[in-house]
This record gives C-alpha cells, sequence and structure tokens, in this order.
C-alpha cells in the first residue's frame, strides 16, 4: 500500500516534552511531502496554535493542512481557504457557561488570537494558553460575553474531577453536543459528531485521497477516532493504553522520533 497521507497529532506525538519538533522528524516530513505526500496537522489547538508548526513543515509550501479544534475547522496551509467549519450554537453557550458554574470548572473557548475565560489564574487555563502560545483575555460572564458561535469549548481541572463530572455532562448535553477527555486535565466540548475522524472524512473528499491511503499518529484519548478510521492507525508508545489498544501498530515515543520512524518505513519509499 502506497500511503499518500498522513495525520499527526501535536502534543505528545509529533512534538516531544520540549513540544518541539526534532530536526530529524522535521526534515523526514518535509521530505515526504517534496515527494508528494499530504501531511496534516490534527489537534485540538486552535488554528492559532498550530500554526507556528505548520510554518516549521513547511506545510504552507507544500499543501498540507491543518485539522483544528478536533476536526472542527479544516485550513489548506498554502491557500489559507478554510474547507470545512462546524460551531458549536450560539445558544448553547449560557448552558455550559452555567454548568461550569455548577461543577466549579473554568471553562474557555478561542477568539482569534486569545483564549476567553473568567478565570485567569487557573494553572490548567494557563497551560492551555501556554501550549497555544496565545493571549488569556478574562471575562466577566462567559455566558453573556461570548454570544456568537465558536468551534471548541474547554473545561478543565483535576483528572480525577473531570472524570467524575464526564457522566453528568453526557447527560445533560450528549445529544447536542460532543463531550470527551483529550487529556485527564482537558474535558473538550464540540459540535455534535465532530471529532478528528470526523474531520478527516471531510478532508479525503475534498483530496480525494483513499481512507486505506491515510496514516494516522497519536497518543491521547482524543486520537482514538482517528487511529481506528485510518489504513494504518498508529500509537506512540507513550500514548494512553486505551489508545494503544486500538491501534494496528505501536511506534516509538515522541521523544525518540516515533512519527520519523512510521515515515521512513511506511512512506519514504513511496
Amino acid at each position: 500500500m502506497k500511503y499518500k497521507m498522513i495525520a499527526l497529532d501535536l502534543d505528545g506525538t509529533l512534538t516531544n516534552s520540549k513540544k518541539e519538533i526534532s530536526a530529524h522528524t522535521r526534515d523526514v516530513l518535509i521530505d515526504i511531502q517534496r515527494k508528494g505526500a499530504v501531511v496534516v496537522l490534527a489537534t485540538g489547538r486552535p488554528i492559532n496554535g498550530a500554526l507556528a508548526i505548520s510554518r516549521e513543515l513547511e506545510l504552507d509550501v507544500y499543501g498540507g493542512y491543518i485539522l483544528s479544534f478536533n476536526g472542527g475547522i479544516i485550513q489548506n496551509c498554502r491557500t489559507n481557504e478554510i474547507i470545512y467549519q462546524q460551531k458549536i450554537p450560539a445558544e448553547y453557550i449560557p448552558r455550559l457557561g452555567a454548568a461550569s458554574r455548577r461543577f466549579q470548572v473554568p471553562i474557555v473557548t478561542y477568539q482569534g488570537d486569545y483564549i476567553l475565560t473568567e478565570d485567569t489564574t487557573d494553572k490548567y487555563v494557563r497551560l492551555e494558553a501556554g501550549i497555544n502560545k496565545m493571549e488569556i483575555r478574562e471575562l466577566n460572564d462567559f455566558s453573556e460575553e461570548v454570544h456568537f458561535p465558536v468551534t471548541k469549548c474547554l473545561m478543565v481541572g483535576d483528572g480525577w474531577y473531570l472524570e467524575q463530572i464526564l457522566p453528568e455532562m453526557r447527560k445533560e448535553f450528549g445529544k447536542i453536543l460532543n463531550i470527551f477527555r483529550s487529556e485527564p486535565y482537558f474535558m473538550e466540548i464540540t459540535p455534535l459528531g465532530v471529532d478528528k475522524a470526523f474531520g478527516l472524512a471531510r478532508l479525503l473528499e475534498h483530496t480525494g485521497i483513499q481512507r486505506e491511503e491515510l496514516i494516522c499518529c497519536g497518543d491521547g484519548f482524543n486520537d482514538i477516532s482517528m487511529i481506528q478510521f485510518a489504513g494504518l492507525g498508529v500509537a506512540m508508545e507513550n500514548a494512553q493504553n486505551d489508545v494503544k489498544a486500538v491501534a494496528d501498530i505501536i511506534t516509538d515515543t515522541n521523544d525518540d522520533d516515533g512519527v520519523a520512524h512510521v515515515v521512513e518505513k511506511y512512506m519514504k519509499n513511496r
């Protein structure tokens, strides 16, 4: 099988523990793009949080894609065209804000270069801002000030607590929104039916590439759908056990060029 596209989660997959791409992995990914392969950054981050990495990998030169917000937006890096977008309707925002206050966990969303939240000091909010290299804008009332459709909201908190409230959130919102954890301390809220597999299916329709020609690499809970969807689903050695359980193969860790090893074995001789 000749694989024509590779979709990569960022944190814990493409980037190492320092949130950097190794020189070797970068060179390998640029090389396969020169040979015609398509690289996709498939991430829970907003587009602005993935732009620097897309430029480092020269996706703007070779026509790669950013699939952000776990499939809520897909952008062509060469043309900046948004080829797909789905949003949470504005009328759901007050209910999400009320749930945030009821469960006493911060909720954030995104607008342009900013992360919007009522709680600017929370350590997990600051972690999200640091990962995406975005500024935090403080809101007085999330429910009132976020009066527009958004592509994703994020509730943050200690993993043990988010695990407790996840069933309650799904009971309240499961018929209208997609609720899942990407990291133990992040609970993602996206439009119903949207996940990385859903976004990649839209992208394959756009490009004409077949599902069997797609490799997906990931390490977190939000990568399970695309790993199951791919022609070749790859879990990192550092992945959650649930992720490894659904993968076709397990590669090395994100600190040991696991992505590069997959590319070298399955795509270099295309």
